[in-house]
């Protein structure tokens, strides 16, 4: 399998490179870190609910959206990224989510034990130690490929995190950072400043290679060729746009507005064990319509939210664990961490 160790790379590539790899049907591993800062969200996000565009624009820090779910993160040197691409055919793939993650992260946990940091694997998608996080990933589906993304922390700007993140008032973002201390650890925090120190870029890139080597197999060095190079640059146009970035707008927290007898406009939130859901719909005459879904999970295939939203459409609230539960076995979906009962909660 190729192998990708590019060092530090312009913050989109540190985006673009692994869409195009996998949109171009090849293999491979891929190992860097974005030269500068930036807030990435997850495919299934509102990036107005999310995000303080304001202050990004007026602080000059982009925001990417990328076609893997999860929630909306700071990213920047202090990240190391690993972001595994392969042929949905590929007979490694484990054919559930949660023994993918199982699989994948198990060399994640084994570089941090190397290190001294006495990490474990917490499902559905964590590495953790004792109760903090300490590696985020997330799966997508892209073109022909399934690609695992994922990171060594080697140090996290708390601060900026919590200061990108779209909240309701100063009090609360001060509640976010103090969260964010308290539950996400990295290298640096756990080892002391001159034990993090001695674990330099390349260190931490050779572990991660002899790490995935175990699973994959060994590895030849590629660079990016002028075709992914061509491909990356034509995901740019699209992905760096105000129209793939600002998408599935909702309309506020938990708000039911009552147009006129019979029809309610509502937005809704719901935390699943696999993310936080949201919903925009009208109920008209007791029947869904107009139904919006947006969050921070994971769901394969990509477009099984836009099928859900169809499949709920004229349908009752008491038909939505029917609508979920056949759409999962018909059509193969899967949605880590949220169930049928998710969705009956969400919509009720």
């Amino acid at each position: 399998m190729d192998l990708y160790n590019l060092g530090k790379v312009p913050w989109d590539d540190s985006q673009l490179i692994y869409h195009a790899l996998a949109d171009l049907g090849r293999e491979g591993l891929i190992l860097l870190s974005p030269a500068s800062p930036y807030v990435c969200i997850g495919f299934h996000q509102n990036v107005e609910q999310e995000v303080d565009l304001a202050f990004c624009r007026q602080s000059g820090i982009p925001v990417f959206r990328r076609e893997v779910g999860g929630g909306a993160v700071y990213l920047d040197g202090g990240q190391l990224f690993f972001q595994l691409v392969l042929r949905a055919d590929n007979p490694l793939l484990p054919a559930a989510r949660e023994a993918f993650y199982r699989k994948f992260l198990e060399p994640v946990v084994g570089i941090y034990r190397r290190l001294g940091i006495p990490a474990e694997y917490k499902p559905i998608n964590d590495v953790v130690v004792g109760a903090r996080k300490i590696s985020g990933s997330g799966v997508g589906e892209i073109g022909a490929g399934v690609v695992f993304v994922g990171n060594l922390i080697v140090d996290f700007n708390h601060e900026m995190m919590a200061r990108v993140l779209k909240v309701p008032d100063e009090k609360f973002r001060d509640k976010v950072h103090k969260t964010l201390v308290g539950n996400l650890a990295t290298i640096r925090r756990e080892l002391g400043d001159a034990a993090a120190a001695e674990w330099t870029e390349e260190r931490l890139n050779a572990l991660m290679i002899d790490a995935f080597a175990s699973l994959l197999g060994p590895f030849e060095t590629a660079a990016v060729d002028t075709e992914l190079r061509s491909r990356a640059d034509a995901l740019r146009s699209r992905m760096l746009s105000d129209d793939w970035l600002v998408q599935r707008r909702g309309r506020g927290a938990g708000r039911d507005i009552r147009i006129r007898a019979g029809l309610h406009l509502l937005h809704r939130v719901h935390k699943a064990r696999g993310g936080l859901l949201r919903a925009d719909y009208e109920l008209t005459e007791g029947r869904l319509s107009g139904v919006s879904i947006s969050g921070d999970f994971f769901c394969y295939p990509p477009d099984a939210v836009r099928l859900l939203e169809a499949g709920l459409e004229g349908r009752r609230p008491q038909d939505v664990r029917e609508v979920a539960r056949n759409l999962s076995v018909r059509r193969a979906i899967e949605i880590p961490g949220v169930n049928e009962d998710d969705w009956a909660v969400l919509l009720a």
